[in-house]
């Protein structure tokens, strides 16, 4: 879609598009002989200071004003030292557990299934369906010995549900 020229009274087509403030978020579109009026005569600088305008000159070519400096060195600093520390002897890495302790009855509640404690709660669901449905005491050849393993593997499953907060 074509635009008019945004300079008043101008009916040519508005082709070439001119900021109209710092932030570079909303435009003039105007003809391409009003734009060069307009940005011969546009200073983005306007209405700021001197400190005002070296701060911008200093964040649009470094990243950061001369006065943040100090703390962007400081986060630097931190981030190289995090590096290297996990690059060269990993001496901190090696002080942050690495996992919360499991409970005991868990650890045997995942031994009555066969499961290491790494184990999932699908995998758990999978292995107490296959032996609820081996040990069941009305399946099973043995009733009383089943009852006992029925039961003790229902307690297992019970321990692991409240575990894994199903």
């Amino acid at each position: 879609m074509i635009k008019k020229c945004d300079h008043p009274g101008c009916s040519k087509a508005g082709t070439c598009r001119a900021p109209k403030t710092r932030d570079l978020r909303e435009y003039w579109w105007f003809c391409k002989e009003h734009a060069a009026e307009y940005n011969k005569n546009w200073n983005y600088y306007a209405n700021m200071t001197p400190d005002e305008i070296d701060a911008e000159w200093e964040r649009e070519t470094f990243g950061v004003a001369d006065k943040d400096k100090d703390k962007v060195n400081k986060n630097e600093d931190e981030y190289v030292k995090f590096l290297n520390d996990f690059l060269t002897g990993r001496t901190t890495f090696d002080k942050i557990p690495t996992k919360k302790t499991v409970p005991n009855q868990i650890t045997a509640a995942l031994q009555v299934f066969g499961l290491p404690i790494s184990a999932s709660w699908r995998e758990v669901g999978i292995k107490y369906r296959a032996l609820a449905k081996k040990y069941h005491p009305d399946t099973a050849q043995n009733k009383e010995a089943a009852t006992t393993e029925f039961t003790r593997i229902t307690t297992a499953y019970e321990t692991l549900k409240k575990y894994f907060n199903k």
